[in-house]
């Protein structure tokens, strides 16, 4: 976002700290926690408030890797940076499990259902199911249809649930005990000899470090991200609450793109329709709903889910930041290594987001390497 000259004059309050985080998404604040674990000060700049962004307009999904099958990232990435990456994203979901557990959050593990919409993903979902299975990852192939409603088969992951997005947010925002400037665009972000200098729209903070947390919005912050980050939409409709549960745990189908589970208050969430609009819904920081989407989505819920019949409730839109090879971004800016970054969630920061923040933090405060995330691969 851009600030003008009447916005901001240069004359606001000083303050500051250790450590910036701009963005106060899942992501940021859970790098303010374990920079405060770390014995760091922190203050999170945001543009809106905590929150507001993808992290409280996702699926609330906590499930175990990518929307790749496990077979068909080692094809892509390697065996060895696949196992990387279902391994962080198993710590992930354990960090938010833990944390869930301790500040009383919503959250249900339930088990994760990667259904099969055709006989070719079946037979994704039986290679994957055998490679999972070979590198210690637990999970169970299901040769039939677990929801009789005309899927092929599925993998059931025991460790997997659905999660209240916005409460286990919060939750971590007051455990970091980080200081919060809401509503606050930044404009610049500038490096002096010892310090660097965040300019936002209510104040100037200076700090031994800052670190991006913006996702699909850090093209629009620092030209160093423009072309290896893309903002992309997503969208969900829920109904209102059901007599009963329909699935029973999270699903999702056509490698990724569809996706649905029960709601806390009894309600289905659906979301998707991405695919076939693709060009709609790309390159987008418009959270609105559009009417190819949802009408995709409404056929979905009429064509999987006959017997639901209450009305939908609630219709929006998330705005994901994509890579071009499916990856979040970890790293420093050329220009400054005391300006670091973790960016690029592709749509799986529930999955990855609290592995991504750690190493994000270690690479800040000690140059460790951040792996397959290394965000020099795009350099």
């Amino acid at each position: 976002m851009t600030v003008s000259v009447w916005q901001a004059n240069g004359e606001q309050p000083v303050e500051s700290t250790d450590v910036v985080i701009i963005g106060a998404g899942l992501l940021g604040c859970t790098a303010a926690l374990y920079l405060h674990q770390t014995g760091y000060t922190t203050t999170i700049i945001e543009a809106r408030d905590v929150g507001l962004g993808a992290s409280s307009r996702n699926a609330g999904f906590m499930i175990t890797g990518l929307d790749k099958y496990y077979h068909q990232a080692e094809m892509v990435y390697g065996e060895a940076a696949t196992r990387e990456i279902w391994e962080l994203s198993r710590r992930s979901l354990a960090f938010w499990q833990d944390t869930a557990r301790q500040h009383g959050v919503w959250m249900e593990q339930s088990s994760s259902l990667l259904l099969a919409e055709t006989p070719e993903e079946r037979l994704e979902l039986e290679q994957s199911t055998r490679r999972m299975q070979a590198n210690g990852f637990d999970c169970e192939y299901l040769s039939s249809d677990p929801l009789q409603r005309g899927y092929y088969a599925a993998i059931r992951q025991a460790t997997d649930g659905g999660i209240h997005p916005v409460q286990l947010l919060n939750a971590i925002f007051q455990a970091s005990e980080a200081k919060l400037i809401a509503n606050s665009e930044v404009y610049a972000i500038e490096s002096e000899a010892t310090e660097v200098v965040v300019y936002s729209r209510l104040a100037i903070v200076r700090a031994q470090k800052v670190l991006i947390c913006t996702n699909a919005y850090s093209p629009y912050l620092d030209p160093y991200f423009v072309g290896k980050v893309t903002p992309n939409r997503a969208q969900c409709l829920a109904t209102a609450p059901l007599p009963e549960r329909v699935i029973n745990a999270v699903g999702y189908s056509d490698y990724g793109y569809m996706y649905y589970r029960d709601l806390p208050d009894g309600g289905l969430l659906i979301g998707g329709g991405r695919k076939q609009n693709k060009a709609l819904e790309g390159d987008t920081t418009e959270d609105r709903t559009t009417d190819p989407v949802q009408a995709i989505l409404e056929a979905y819920l009429k064509t999987r889910f006959p017997d639901v019949t209450a009305p939908i409730v609630r219709r929006w839109a998330g705005i994901m930041g994509f890579t071009d090879d499916g990856l979040p971004m970890v790293g420093s800016l050329p220009r400054d290594a005391r300006i670091g970054y973790a960016v690029g969630l592709n749509g799986h920061g529930l999955s990855l987001g609290a592995g991504i923040a750690e190493r994000a933090v270690d690479h800040l405060l000690y140059g460790t390497h951040a792996g397959i995330f290394d965000g020099q691969r795009f350099d």
